[in-house]
């Protein structure tokens, strides 16, 4: 019990920026608060369906051509989900394919939804994916169409590396991150002043997004510890010049909070 109270507060009074998109910042403020952080919530990002989902309409009411139906981001299964509803679908047009997830908030975001995924690698990256994907296709998938509801600007390590094992890949943009144009000078100066200790990044985007608002000399002043929730969100961090950069372990909020903990301790 000591030792669960002491990691309840092991981030007491320290003040921890929230950059992601606001709709999305309720489940990282709550776990920051429950180790005694004070969250400032400064989202950076907001999410937008794109303007066309014709694809994305077509692919739904075709399903079954569709070996695997990959969701990597619970942003991807609020937009094709909410289409669903509005196009007068049911969940149940999934049960004539399989469905994979990456990571727990992603395949609780579809549980929820009536739909279980088939399959959530155990590493919350893209590259664990794939390789789950291939082992189930007994290492080919010659012939197995896929279909990857995801950001305008997701990378292509996944649907390359499925086509290098000879899948069939369709990846359809339903989304995109935009900057925010909030005036983030008060921020600036706070970390320029010493008064914020971390910086939480849940994306590239949101990297990318708070130097531009924030301005480079606050966001590479190093006076805060940027946490990353995994390695190409990371990756961006080093990139654009931030200090300090730890990364979740796993990559996942909680690990977010608790790599936060470690380091703070």
């Amino acid at each position: 019990m000591r030792l669960q109270r002491r990691m309840g507060a092991s981030l007491q009074g320290r003040r921890i920026v929230v950059t992601r998109a606001r709709e999305q910042a309720v489940d990282l403020v709550r776990a920051l608060e429950e180790h005694g952080a004070e969250p400032v919530i400064a989202p950076v990002i907001r999410i937008q369906p794109v303007e066309n989902l014709g694809a994305l309409r077509a692919a739904l009411t075709g399903l079954s051509a569709y070996r695997w139906v990959v969701f990597t981001s619970q942003n991807a299964v609020q937009i094709v989900f909410d289409r669903l509803v509005a196009w007068g679908l049911t969940p149940r047009v999934f049960a004539s394919t399989k469905v994979a997830a990456i990571g727990t908030v992603t395949a609780e975001a579809l549980t929820v939804r009536g739909v279980v995924p088939a399959l959530v690698p155990t590493e919350f990256v893209a590259a664990a994916l794939a390789e789950a994907l291939i082992r189930d296709g007994g290492g080919t998938l010659v012939g197995a169409r896929v279909l990857i509801p995801s950001a305008e600007d997701a990378r292509e390590t996944l649907a390359a590396s499925l086509r290098q094992h000879g899948a069939e890949v369709e990846p359809v943009a339903v989304y995109r991150t935009v900057p925010v144009e909030d005036d983030l000078s008060r921020l600036a100066a706070d970390i320029r002043l010493g008064r914020i200790d971390a910086v939480t990044f849940t994306s590239s985007s949101t990297v990318r997004s708070f130097v531009d608002l924030v301005g480079r000399p606050a966001a590479t002043s190093g006076r805060f510890v940027a946490a990353t929730i995994g390695p190409i969100t990371a990756g961006t961090a080093r990139e654009l010049g931030l200090r300090e950069i730890i990364e979740a372990e796993p990559h996942t909020v909680p690990g977010l909070v608790d790599s936060l903990a470690r380091r703070f301790a």
